[in-house]
């Protein structure tokens, strides 16, 4: 009797949601973790660690690996084939499917990790693009990417340090989007562009859900704007010894989760 290779089973017990990521962590016969997506005419399974397909692209842990291997090998002058863009894109698209099952499922370390991979990986193919048009077409995502990773890093920081730390990882996302535009001369589009409204929005949330007021680290900012150096050495004493006093009242709630809620795709 031949042994059945459909999923028609699977597919109707978990049926596709339009317009969500449908994601779950599940164990494999042998016990490890393997995370799901339903899609429209399937299901996308993938690893939890590494490369997302399991792969060990000419023995190294993920693609990235093995190419920074090539250039260690062939020197800085190395610029990448036809065919490792390609197999480098698809590397992208997989860590890219991973980071938003993490971020549905509220894993926001592991979706700050694979958000990491693909920026670090982003520098790499910028540094050794074979031209500049194929530069040009991945960098158009940096900015989604980033703003993924300032997500994920913030919703942690909420869950596991509070809301003021929460703010920090904002702030210092908010300090890597401006570089960003700095970079490519559009300082001007930095204050009107969408994700950093978003970000701006995602901060003043979390400060109105815990009642937070300007933290230290602002009000240090603040300080050294207005060249009040001697109030700037005072707070800079404050953050030393960890005296927060005064800038919240409310950091002991728990229910971190729910403050800014993931807007992920």
């Amino acid at each position: 009797m031949a042994t059945p290779r459909d999923i028609d089973s699977l597919l109707k017990q978990w049926p596709f949601q339009p317009g969500e990521v449908n994601a779950r962590l599940i164990k494999a016969r042998n016990g490890r973790e393997l995370l799901q997506m339903r899609v429209d005419m399937g299901v996308l399974q993938m690893e939890t660690d590494l490369r997302p397909d399991g792969q060990r692209p000419n023995g190294a842990e993920t693609y990235y690996d093995y190419l920074v291997g090539e250039v260690i090998r062939e020197g800085d002058a190395f610029r990448l084939s036809k065919e490792q863009c390609a197999e480098a894109d698809r590397e992208f698209v997989q860590y890219y499917h991973r980071r938003l099952c993490w971020l549905s499922l509220r894993e926001y370390r592991r979706a700050a990790r694979d958000a990491d991979h693909s920026l670090a990986f982003m520098d790499f193919v910028r540094a050794h693009s074979p031209d500049e048009e194929w530069t040009l077409s991945h960098e158009q995502y940096r900015p989604f990417v980033l703003f993924h990773r300032v997500q994920a890093g913030a919703l942690a920081a909420l869950e596991e340090g509070g809301a003021e730390a929460a703010i920090g990882e904002i702030n210092a996302g908010l300090g890597r989007f401006r570089e960003l535009f700095a970079r490519y001369d559009a300082e001007e589009q930095y204050a009107d562009d969408e994700l950093v409204r978003r970000l701006h929005e995602m901060r003043e949330s979390v400060r109105r859900r815990y009642e937070i007021g300007p933290t230290l680290d602002e009000q240090l900012a603040e300080a050294v704007r207005a060249e009040n150096y001697e109030l700037a050495a005072k707070i800079r004493d404050r953050i030393r010894t960890g005296d927060a006093s005064g800038t919240t009242k409310a950091a002991a709630s728990r229910d971190n989760a729910n403050a800014a809620e993931p807007p992920v795709g």
